[in-house]
């Protein structure tokens, strides 16, 4: 029995007394990626990534091992709420436009010491003085850094387009705008480098474009190292006071862990180990987070339809963006009808196997966006479920 087979066999036993749909997360597994990103963070505490994670649960489970410290959030509404559960250490990753949110976020002693805020324009910090409604706390802020790799004169840009901060003198102007305006005090900066940690660099079959993104990768940690390490200097000349400068991802731990101006590491996919990280040399992880559709037709010789399971990733559309089904191995879609809205065909030898009611379990393409498709994850040790918790959803809780 292969160890794929041994999962599902395991994956079948802990939830025969449960029907399809569900989802599932396999605790061994969780722990084990953990534990490896600890290791290549190399004693950089690793701040988790609250978008890739979407359960308080799993959130709290994490941040009681060694080696993780804080989360990062994806909006300010998901922050506030987080720190009024008790997280004291909240980074919201992402500029808002959210004046209410704001409007809490000054008025509460509590939520303003437990929350820092994403800063790259001086008009986000006039619409959160706009806001205040009376609130008087500080604002901690935190610069976002470009992080993208320009080529030929900037005509060429690898990266993703996010902050407008791109130089040393950039960053440092910023961080002079923001103390010289009272109610504001800067305590980090983040450098997300998502053109390197979230790019596999191993896609099968395609050997010529595996070594292209490797090239590219490699120049762009080295542009990154030395620019980053410069912006730090330039706005610790303004902000001595900064606490902390955030870097990395999932797939470029131990190479962001290297700079000695980084002093966090954010991560949160790695601990799911959804499909687009099956694409990578710099690590391996074990899926950990994984949904079962049920078999409800046998249209024909090699065709089972399960139910439902249409649930597309976030990013630009492709074959990539699909969930994959894992196991039985040896399942395919239907090209011309791929995962449906309500029901979806699997092709291959093993539909054969399956009887109505079966199992057929799937991974997502992306970490935290198989939440938003389910309100309870299983949680797995074994060959038993252990105990069901609540996602995001689940809570109702829908940010985005």
């Amino acid at each position: 029995m292969t160890a794929r087979a041994a999962d599902r066999a395991r994956y079948d036993r802990a939830t025969a007394h449960l029907d399809a749909p569900l989802a599932i997360v396999d605790l061994d597994a969780f722990d084990a990626n953990a534990d490896d990103l600890v290791r290549r963070a190399g004693g950089k505490p690793i701040r988790v990534a609250s978008k890739s994670v979407r359960c308080r649960a799993l959130l709290e489970r994490v941040l009681a091992k060694d080696g993780f410290a804080g989360l990062m959030s994806f909006t300010l509404a998901e922050s506030l709420w987080l720190a009024r559960s008790g997280f004291d250490d909240v980074m919201l990753a992402y500029p808002s436009a959210d004046r209410a949110g704001f409007a809490e976020l000054t008025s509460d002693p509590k939520l303003a010491s437990a929350v820092t805020v994403m800063i790259d324009d001086p008009a986000q910090l006039r619409l959160i003085d706009e806001a205040r409604d009376g609130g008087r706390e500080v604002v901690r802020v935190c610069l976002e850094l470009d992080t993208s790799l320009k080529l030929l004169g900037g005509r060429v840009r690898v990266g993703a387009r996010r902050s407008p901060l791109h130089s040393p003198g950039q960053v440092a102007d910023m961080a002079r705008f923001v103390a010289g305006r009272p109610g504001f005090e800067v305590v980090g900066i983040m450098a997300y480098e998502g053109h390197i940690a979230g790019v596999g660099d191993s896609v099968a079959g395609r050997p010529l474009r595996s070594r292209a993104v490797r090239l590219m990768q490699a120049a762009a940690r080295r542009e990154l190292a030395e620019r980053r390490a410069e912006v730090v200097r330039a706005v610790r000349a303004v902000a001595p006071g900064l606490e902390f400068v955030n870097g990395g991802g999932t797939g470029s731990v131990q190479f962001t862990a290297a700079e000695d101006c980084v002093t966090e590491i954010g991560a949160g996919s790695g601990l799911y180990v959804p499909r687009l990280f099956d694409n990578y040399t710099s690590f391996s992880g074990r899926p950990a987070a994984l949904f079962a559709q049920p078999v409800v037709r046998r249209p024909g010789v090699g065709v089972v339809t399960v139910l439902g399971g249409g649930y597309p990733a976030s990013g630009a559309a492709g074959p990539d963006r699909l969930p994959v089904p894992y196991l039985p191995e040896g399942l395919r879609y239907d090209p011309q009808e791929g995962p449906g809205e309500v029901q979806t065909p699997l092709m291959g030898s093993p539909a054969d196997d399956l009887l109505l009611g079966d199992k057929v379990w799937f991974r997502h393409a992306k970490a935290g966006e198989l939440c938003e498709r389910f309100d309870t994850l299983h949680l797995v040790e074994g060959d038993a479920v252990t105990a069901a918790v609540p996602t995001y959803r689940g809570e109702g809780r829908t940010f985005l």
